[in-house]
């Protein structure tokens, strides 16, 4: 019997302290950051980075301004 009053006065103070604790706000939806996102292959060095940090040159992706001059031939 004593075990299970201490068994309720546990289970009454974890309750009370769930209850006591304030909400978390929700996480906001207008964050794209947040989930997955499509990645690309530099074209020059085969590393893979998100699609938004990409350097864009005609079909061809880069990781940066330097492997984009570095790829292409020049004029």
């Amino acid at each position: 019997m004593k075990y299970l009053i201490l068994l309720a006065i546990v289970f009454g103070v974890i309750w009370w302290i769930k209850l006591s604790r304030p909400a978390k706000p929700p996480a906001s939806s207008d964050s794209s950051d947040n989930g997955p996102q499509p990645m690309v292959r530099c074209a020059h060095c085969g590393l893979h980075l998100p699609q938004k940090e990409a350097v864009i040159s005609g079909d061809l992706q880069y990781c940066s301004e330097a492997h984009r001059q570095l790829a292409e031939p020049q004029a």
